[in-house]
């Protein structure tokens, strides 16, 4: 429900013969509502609401005993605010006798805090699965986790999906009959570009070599493999300040690309990160909804939005049937 406290009709929805509701926080409604859509389900009738000292109340108008329950709430900006609503609205639903809560969330916050970096440093996103956990949480539904060890912070099932098929479907559609380069903007990514430059008819692969001098600024040094005449697109699952992208994006011309093209799961996109891509070498960025967009990014001519509605759907259809998740990605 949207901030103030106005409230969402439901009524009890069944799939394929098995009981189940859809919830959702403040965090993203419009992606909620395009999952309940594709569901054929209304949204739970719940209040998530503030007090005037900013408190979260959460206020379930249904009965959801016995329920399998799916709460849609990524822990996006305000992360913290936004996480405690997903905790709060997990407590309700346990206290209420739901059968199974699964937390979905798409954009899973502190996933970048996933180790430590050097002494006396927290592992933020351990802490994170503990809460969702000792919050009620039986099952966890995430979309290209930064790091998939998070999955083994969980001790609950943790399905962790990947956008790279709605993605190589789009790039398919637009970009299919030029000369195609996958590109990882650093070494970590790589596993994630080749993925998709498996599912792009084994596209050739390449590798933005950077050092980072301090948090948030990058130095691209040079491109592993030969770009001079490829559409680049460079792959990711977080953009937030956008430099790396946009250094990238200039290097891969500088190499002679013939265009470079983003396609990023996560739209954090903090600080002045729209007006640097707006000004980057980057030909598009394109997003998905798994963070509900800002206006400013909706305006920008160089942001495109793809939803991943349908494939959380799906994945919601079969954990209530209990059948194969895994298999969305064969």
């Amino acid at each position: 429900m949207a901030r103030g406290g106005r409230d969402r009709a439901s009524t009890f929805g069944r799939i394929e013969g098995f009981a189940m509701k859809i919830m959702s926080g403040n965090s993203n409604l419009p992606l909620a509502r395009a999952i309940a859509g594709y569901l054929e389900l209304p949204l739970t009738d719940a209040s998530v609401r503030r007090f005037a000292d900013e408190e979260i109340f959460v206020e379930i108008h249904e009965n959801v005993r016995g329920e399998d329950v799916f709460v849609v709430q990524p822990t996006s900006y305000p992360a913290n605010d936004n996480l405690m609503e997903l905790l709060i609205c997990i407590d309700a639903l346990r206290r209420a006798s739901a059968k199974r809560i699964t937390a979905v969330v798409p954009y899973f916050g502190y996933a970048r805090q996933d180790r430590k970096p050097g002494p006396r440093t927290p592992i933020s996103a351990k802490l994170v699965a503990n809460l969702m956990t000792e919050a009620g949480a039986d099952r966890v539904l995430s979309v290209d986790l930064h790091a998939g060890q998070i999955q083994g912070f969980f001790d609950i099932p943790t399905d962790n999906l990947f956008a790279a098929p709605v993605m190589a479907a789009d790039i398919q559609a637009r970009y299919g009959d030029q000369a195609l380069m996958v590109v990882s903007p650093d070494v970590g990514g790589v596993v994630r570009a080749r993925a998709l430059a498996k599912r792009l008819d084994n596209a050739p692969l390449a590798i933005v070599d950077k050092r980072r001098d301090k948090p948030g600024q990058s130095e691209v040094m040079n491109i592993i493999g030969d770009v001079k005449g490829r559409a680049c697109i460079l792959i990711d699952d977080i953009i937030d300040s956008g430099g790396t992208l946009c250094n990238a994006a200039q290097a891969l011309m500088d190499e002679g690309a013939s265009s470079v093209t983003a396609y990023i799961t996560h739209g954090v996109l903090s600080g002045a990160a729209v007006s640097r891509v707006s000004n980057s070498a980057l030909k598009e960025l394109v997003i998905t909804d798994s963070i509900q967009t800002t206006d400013a990014a909706k305006e920008s001519d160089r942001i495109r939005e793809l939803t991943i509605a349908p494939l959380i759907g799906e994945a919601i259809r079969r954990i209530a049937d209990e059948s194969s998740v895994s298999s969305l990605f064969d």
